[in-house]
C-alpha cells in the first residue's frame, strides 16, 4: 500500500480536496495521545494508494500539537510521497510550509489550488517554471470545480521511488548552506541520510524538541554551538531570523520569477466586501444581522415547517396510528402497546421533531463557513474577545455548540494556547445548543408568551456567563497567563460547494439521530417503566412510581431554586443525559407522552406547578449547568484528563446552580416584594463573591506559559 500524505496550510482547499479524492471512502478518529483529528482515505480510482490527511498547518515548528503531529508523521518515514495543497492565490505565504517539507527528504508534488479564484483576480502562474525553481513536479487544481484534482494525486504517486539525490533543496546564501552543510557533517550518522537538512536547520533553529529528540553527544553540541554562533556573527541576527529571512528571500525570488506581478496589488473582490465585513462599526451589526437570519431561517420559518409536520403528523398520527394497528392486530398485552407508542415512539419521535431545524442550521452554517465568512467572524470576535483574556478563535467552538455542544468544543482545537483551549472547552456549552430550543420553546410559550425577549435572553446569558467565566478563569494560577496570539488566514471569497454544504449538514443531522437511536431511546423507555411501576414492580399511577419516589428524595436540592416539585427534577436530571429528552419527560410525568414544546395542555400542567420566575430559573439552570453525556464524553476526549473533566463538570453544574439560585431568590424579593430570607442572604453573598472574582488582580501563573507562535511571520 502506498501512502501519500495531504498536507498544506488551513484555508488552502485541503479538506475540499481531501473529500473529492476520498469521497465516502474515508476514516476519521483521533492522532493516538493527542486530540487531533486524524483522517485517511482510499482512492478508487487508484488501487492500493492510501492518502492520509495531515492537520491544517502554516509551518513544521512544533509549537502547537497540529504542527508535532505532521512533523512526526513525516519523520516516521510512514509516507512514501508529499502532495503539499497549495493556495495559488497567496503563494508566498504557502511556500513557506512547502520549503520545509522539501527539506525532509521526502518527494513532493504541489497541488497549486484555487487556480480558479487566481484567474479572476487578472493574475497567473506558470506551472512549469515554479515546478523548475522548487524542483517539484506542479499541478494546477481547483477542488471547487474539480479540476487537476486526480492529475494531482497521480502525479503525487509516481514520484514515490525517486531517490534522496535527485530531491532538489531550496537554495539559500552560501555562506548559510555553508553552516548547515557543516552541521550535516557534524551530525554524521546520528539521523536517517533523507532527513539530515531537516535536522540541520532544525538545529540551528535551536528547536529544544529536536534537541531534545536526538540526544547528541556533548562534543557534537559543542561544534555545531560554534557553528551557529560564528554564523550569528557573520549575519548579525540570530540562529531563527536567519533561517526565517532566508527562507522568504528564497520564496520571494521564487515568486517573481513565476507569477506575474502586473496586477498584485490591485484590490481584489474579497478585499472590498472585507473593508465592509470587518469595518470596526459595521462587523458586529452585519454579524448579528447574518445570525438572525439563519436562526430565523432555522428556528421560525423553513425548520419550523419541517418540524411541525414531524411532531404533529409523522409521529404524532401516521406512526402511532400505524404502530398501533398493528400491535392490535396481533394482539400485543396492553403495557407492551403503552411502552411502545407512550414510550418509545412519543419520546423519540419528541425529539426527531427538531431534526429539521437542526439540518437547516447546519446548511446555514455550512455555507458561512464554505463562502470563507466565519473566520471573519473570528477575526471581528477576536477584538472583543481580547479584552476579557481569549483569543478570537474561542468564538468559533462557541458559535457552533448553538448547533451542538460534541463538534464545539471538538472545534477547540484550532485554539494552541492550551490554558484558552481548556477555558474554551468549559465555557462553550454555556450557549444553547439545539436540543436546549425545545426547552427554551417550553418555558416561553408556557409562562410567557406575550413576552418576545424570553427566548432570546437566553442567548445573552449564555454569551454573558462565557464572557464573565472568561474573565474570571483567566485571573485564576491554573488558567491564568498570557493570551495566545491570534493568526488566521483570511481565505478568498468563493461560491459554497452545495455538495460539501450538503454532506456537512447531512453528518450533523445523523449524529444527532444516532444520538436518539441510542442514548435518547433508551432513556425514554427507562423513563416510562420508572413512571408505570413502583418498587414491587406493580403498575401504578405516576404519583406513586419509582421516578416519583426518586424525585422526592433529590427535590429538596433545587428548592431553593423555586422548582423543588419532583417532577422538575427529574426532567432535570433526565436532561443531564440528554437534554432534548426534558419536554420528554415532563410530557410523560403529566400523562400527555405525545406532548411537544407547543402543546397547551402540557402549559397547564406546567402553569399549575410552577411560577413564571421558578420556570426562569429552571430554564437558567438548564442553559447553564453540565452538558448532555455525549458532550460530558467530548470534553473528557479534548481534557485528555479526568481531574480537568470533573472540573469543568463541577464548575458549569456550580455556576448554573448559584446563578439559578439567585435570579430566584433575588426575584422574590425585588419583583414579588417578599421579605428577606436566609436563602436571600445567601444569594446576595454569592452576587458579591462571583464580582469578586472578575474584579480582583490576576494571580500569577504555576507555570511559564509559552506563547511563540513560531510561523515566521513576527520576522517577516
Amino acid at each position: 500500500m502506498t501512502e501519500v500524505a495531504l498536507i498544506g496550510n488551513p484555508n488552502s482547499g485541503k479538506t475540499s480536496l481531501f473529500n473529492l479524492l476520498t469521497g465516502t471512502r474515508q476514516h476519521v478518529g483521533n492522532w493516538p495521545g493527542v486530540t487531533v483529528e486524524r483522517k485517511s482515505g482510499s482512492i478508487k480510482k487508484i488501487k492500493n494508494l492510501n492518502v492520509q490527511d495531515l492537520p491544517g498547518i502554516y509551518s513544521m515548528s512544533p509549537y502547537s500539537p497540529e504542527e508535532k503531529v505532521a512533523r512526526d508523521y513525516l519523520l516516521s518515514n510512514h509516507a512514501d510521497a508529499v502532495l503539499n495543497v497549495v493556495d495559488a492565490s497567496n503563494l508566498e505565504r504557502n511556500l513557506y510550509l512547502t520549503t520545509q517539507l522539501i527539506e525532509i527528504g521526502i518527494p513532493v508534488t504541489i497541488a497549486l489550488n484555487m487556480s480558479d479564484v487566481l484567474k479572476s483576480q487578472g493574475k497567473t502562474i506558470d506551472s512549469e517554471k515554479l515546478a523548475y525553481l522548487m524542483g517539484t513536479p506542479v499541478v494546477a487544481t481547483s477542488a471547487l470545480k474539480n479540476t487537476g484534482v486526480n492529475k494531482a494525486i497521480q502525479k503525487a504517486s509516481q514520484t514515490t521511488k525517486a531517490s534522496v539525490d535527485s530531491i532538489q533543496y531550496p537554495t539559500y546564501d552560501a555562506k548559510f548552506e555553508a553552516a548547515i552543510a557543516q552541521i550535516i557533517e557534524v551530525l554524521g550518522q546520528t539521523v536517517p541520510e533523507a532527513s539530515s537538512r531537516f535536522y540541520a536547520i532544525k538545529l540551528f533553529e535551536r528547536d529544544p524538541l529536536v534537541e531534545e529528540e536526538l540526544n547528541l553527544s556533548s562534543f557534537q553540541q559543542k561544534e555545531i554551538a560554534n557553528i551557529i554562533q560564528i554564523t550569528e556573527e557573520i549575519f548579525t541576527e540570530d540562529s531563527e531570523s536567519i533561517v526565517v529571512n532566508q527562507r522568504y528571500a528564497f520564496i520571494e525570488r521564487v515568486s517573481q520569477m513565476a507569477q506575474n506581478q502586473a496586477d498584485s496589488f490591485k484590490m481584489t473582490v474579497s478585499d472590498k466586501i472585507d473593508k465592509v465585513v470587518t469595518n470596526r462599526l459595521l462587523a458586529l451589526p452585519i454579524f448579528a444581522a447574518v445570525m438572525f437570519l439563519v436562526y430565523y431561517l432555522s428556528i421560525q420559518t423553513v425548520g419550523t415547517m419541517g418540524t411541525d409536520w414531524v411532531n404533529d403528523v409523522l409521529f404524532g398520527k401516521y406512526v402511532p396510528d400505524f404502530v398501533k394497528g398493528i400491535l392490535e392486530t396481533l394482539k400485543v398485552q396492553p403495557w407492551l402497546q403503552s411502552l411502545i407508542i407512550d414510550g418509545i415512539i412519543a419520546g423519540v419521535g419528541t425529539v426527531l421533531g427538531f431534526l429539521p431545524q437542526i439540518f437547516v442550521l447546519f446548511i446555514c452554517l455550512g455555507i458561512l463557513e464554505d463562502v470563507g465568512y466565519m473566520s471573519r467572524i473570528a477575526f471581528v470576535m477576536d477584538r472583543i474577545f481580547r479584552r476579557f483574556g481569549l483569543s478570537g478563535k474561542s468564538f468559533i467552538p462557541m458559535l457552533i455548540s448553538t448547533g451542538c455542544g460534541v463538534p464545539g468544543i471538538m472545534a477547540s482545537r484550532t485554539i494552541k494556547n492550551e490554558r484558552d483551549r481548556r477555558i474554551t472547552i468549559m465555557t462553550a456549552t454555556f450557549m444553547p445548543c439545539s436540543a436546549k430550543l425545545s426547552i427554551i420553546a417550553l418555558i416561553a410559550g408556557a409562562f410567557f408568551p406575550h413576552n418576545p425577549w424570553i427566548a432570546p435572553s437566553a442567548y445573552f446569558l449564555g454569551f454573558i456567563a462565557i464572557i464573565l467565566s472568561g474573565i474570571a478563569l483567566k485571573k485564576t494560577a491554573f488558567l491564568g497567563g498570557y493570551t495566545s496570539p491570534f493568526i488566521m488566514e483570511l481565505p478568498n471569497y468563493h461560491l459554497p460547494k452545495f455538495s460539501a454544504v450538503l454532506r456537512y449538514a447531512f453528518g450533523k443531522a445523523m449524529s444527532f439521530v444516532k444520538r436518539a437511536g441510542t442514548i435518547i431511546f433508551s432513556l425514554t423507555i427507562l423513563i416510562w417503566f420508572m413512571s408505570s411501576y413502583n418498587f414491587t414492580l406493580q403498575s401504578v399511577e405516576t404519583e406513586n412510581s419509582i421516578l416519583a419516589g426518586l424525585g422526592r428524595l433529590l427535590s429538596w436540592i433545587f428548592t431553593p431554586l423555586g422548582f423543588g416539585n419532583w417532577k422538575a427534577t427529574v426532567a432535570a436530571i433526565t436532561g443531564l443525559a440528554a437534554k432534548e429528552t426534558v419536554v420528554a419527560t415532563f410530557g410523560i410525568l403529566y400523562n400527555n407522552p405525545n406532548a411537544t414544546e407547543t402543546t397547551h395542555s402540557l402549559w397547564a400542567s406546567l402553569q399549575g406547578d410552577y411560577t413564571a420566575l421558578s420556570a426562569y430559573s429552571f430554564l437558567t439552570f438548564n442553559l447553564l449547568c453540565a452538558p448532555c453525556f455525549a458532550s460530558i464524553g467530548a470534553i473528557k476526549r479534548e481534557m485528555g484528563n479526568l481531574k480537568w473533566t470533573l472540573i469543568a463538570i463541577s464548575y458549569q453544574t456550580g455556576l448554573a446552580y448559584f446563578v439559578s439560585l439567585m435570579i430566584y431568590q433575588l426575584g422574590l424579593v425585588f419583583i414579588y416584594g417578599k421579605p428577606i430570607t436566609v436563602w436571600t442572604l445567601i444569594a446576595g453573598l454569592i452576587f458579591f463573591v462571583m464580582i469578586y472574582f472578575i474584579v480582583r488582580k490576576p494571580r500569577k501563573p504555576k507555570e511559564k506559559i509559552f506563547t511563540l507562535d513560531n510561523l515566521g511571520l513576527a520576522h517577516h
